[in-house]
C-alpha cells in the first residue's frame, strides 16, 4: 500500500494528486515511508494545510521525487496514544509563515482514507476523543464551580483549560474521572524554544495559550483534588501542566498540599510534570508522598537539550539526579520524549538514551510527537548533518529488547497501573 500525496486548495479543501506518492522526512531528508509503517488516521486526529510549502512525493511513473505545485502540502496531527514515524516532507518557500507549536506527521490518502506513518504507543483509552461529552464537561464546570466558588484554580480549569483550550486533562476532571490536572506555577526556570503557554513578542511562534496568572495556595490544592482522589476511578492527580510554568519553583507549596492530601486520603496517586530541575527539592516532595515524576525532555544528549531548553540555574545533571532520587524512593520516573524523527533516531540520540536508562533506572519513557515546526526548530538549534538514523520505531524495538523492563506510553500511569503496567484500566 502506497497512499498518494495529498495538497490543499488554500481555501480548505484538501484533494489527492495521483501522479505521486506520499513521503515522509526523517531530519532534513525526505524518504519513501515502509508499508508497514502506515496505519489509518486514529479518530481525533486532524489534516492541516501548510500554508507557503509545497508537499515532497515520489512520482508514481518514474518513481523520482518532486514537488506537488498544485497546492499547499498537507500534514496530520495524530491524537493523544500515538507516536509518529516521520514528519510531512515539504519544501518551504522563502515567505513561508513560521508553522504554530503542532506536530507535522507525513499523511497520505489511500482508498477512501486517510493514512500516518505512526503507531499506537498507548492502551489507555483516557484522551480518546469519543469518550469525550460536552454536555457532561458543561453540567460538571457548573457542579464544582458551585461546589468551589472561591478556587481560583477550579475557575481557571473550568473557563481556560477545558472551555476555551479542550484540555483533555481538564475535561476529564469535570467528568469526574481519571487524572486531575493542578497548575500550580506562573513562573519558569527555562526559555524552551517551543514553549506553549509563552513565547518573546519578537519571536514569530505564538504560545498556543496563556499562562496561570496566580500562585494557588495549598488550600485550593487540597480543597479540589482529594474529592477527587476519593472519588474518580483510577485517581491520579498531576502537579506540571502546559498552562503554566516550572511547578519545583513552587515545591514549597506543592509539598504542604501533599502532606495535607495524605491527611484525608490514601487513595490514588500524586504525580509532578516537570523540567527536573531541582533534585533537593524533589527529595522533599518523595519524602512527603510522591508518587511518581514525569520529566520533559527534547534530548538525551546535554547539548541539544540545553540549546532548546536555554535552562535558567539548572544543568542537564540535575534533570538525571531528579529521576534517580525518584527511583531511589521507590517511585515512578517517566520521561515525556519529544520525537522527532531524524533527529530521535540518531545512533548519537540512542546511546544517549540508553545511558540515561542505565544511570537512573528509567520506568517509563513517554514517546510523544514533537509539536513544532521542523524547519524552525533544526534551523533556530543550528542542525546541519545529523548522521545516521535507526528510523523511530526500530529505536524503539532495540530499546525494548534492551531495557524490557522499561515501559512504552503515552500518560502518566495511576498507582494501579505501576503495580501492574498490563492493567487495562480506563474504561
Amino acid at each position: 500500500m502506497s497512499p498518494y500525496l495529498m495538497y490543499s486548495d488554500g481555501e480548505g479543501k484538501i484533494f489527492e494528486d495521483t501522479s505521486l506518492y506520499s513521503v515522509g522526512r526523517s531530519g532534513w531528508d525526505a524518504m519513501p515511508i515502509p508499508e508497514e509503517d502506515w496505519m489509518e488516521l486514529p479518530e481525533g486526529g486532524n489534516l492541516y494545510e501548510l500554508p507557503g510549502r509545497r508537499g515532497i512525493g515520489l512520482d508514481v511513473k518514474t518513481g523520482e521525487m518532486r514537488l506537488c505545485l498544485k497546492g499547499w502540502a498537507v500534514a496530520a496531527f495524530i491524537p493523544p496514544a500515538h507516536s509518529g514515524l516521520y514528519l510531512a516532507a515539504f519544501e518551504a518557500l522563502e515567505d513561508a509563515p513560521t508553522l504554530p507549536l503542532f506536530c507535522y506527521v507525513a499523511a497520505g490518502w489511500h482508498n477512501d482514507k486517510f493514512y500516518v506513518p505512526a503507531i499506537r504507543i498507548e492502551r489507555d483509552i483516557r484522551q480518546e476523543a469519543k469518550g469525550y461529552d460536552d454536555s457532561k464537561v458543561q453540567h460538571g464546570v457548573e457542579v464544582l464551580m458551585k461546589a468551589y466558588p472561591h478556587n481560583r484554580l477550579v475557575k481557571h480549569l473550568a473557563e481556560n483549560c477545558a472551555l476555551t483550550y479542550d484540555c483533555p486533562a481538564a475535561k476529564n476532571y469535570f467528568m469526574g474521572r481519571w487524572e486531575c490536572p493542578i497548575p500550580t506555577s506562573p513562573a519558569c526556570n527555562a526559555n524552551c524554544m517551543g514553549c506553549i503557554s509563552f513565547q518573546p513578542e519578537e519571536e514569530t511562534i505564538i504560545s498556543p495559550q496563556d499562562r496561570l496568572q496566580f500562585k494557588p495556595t495549598a488550600a485550593e490544592i487540597v480543597e479540589f483534588t482529594v474529592p477527587h482522589l476519593e472519588t474518580a476511578p483510577y485517581p491520579l492527580v498531576s502537579f506540571g501542566q502546559g498552562c503554566e510554568g516550572e511547578p519545583l519553583l513552587m515545591w514549597e507549596t506543592i509539598k504542604e498540599s501533599i502532606i495535607e492530601i495524605r491527611k484525608h486520603t490514601q487513595k490514588g496517586s500524586i504525580n509532578i510534570n516537570t523540567n527536573g530541575s531541582k533534585p533537593a527539592a524533589v527529595e522533599q516532595l518523595m519524602q512527603a508522598g510522591l508518587n511518581s515524576i514525569r520529566v520533559s525532555l527534547n534530548s538525551a544528549q546535554e547539548d541539544i537539550y540545553t540549546k532548546y531548553y536555554r535552562p535558567n540555574n539548572y544543568k542537564f545533571e540535575d534533570i538525571v539526579e531528579s529521576l534517580r532520587v525518584v527511583r531511589k524512593h521507590g517511585g515512578w520516573a517517566s520521561i515525556n520524549y519529544f520525537v522527532f524523527p531524524g533527529m530521535t533516531d540518531s545512533v548519537a540520540e540512542y546511546e544517549a538514551l540508553r545511558e540515561l536508562i542505565i544511570t537512573t533506572d528509567l520506568s517509563m519513557i513517554q514517546w510523544r510527537s514533537f509539536n513544532i515546526d521542523p524547519d524552525w526548530y533544526l534551523g533556530n538549534m543550528g542542525i546541519g548533518e545529523i548522521g545516521d538514523c535507526l528510523g523511530v520505531k526500530q529505536m524503539m524495538e532495540l530499546i525494548h529488547e534492551e531495557f524490557p523492563n522499561v515501559k512504552f506510553g503515552y500518560f502518566n500511569p495511576p498507582i494501579e497501573r505501576m503495580k501492574n503496567f498490563e492493567t487495562d484500566f480506563a474504561h
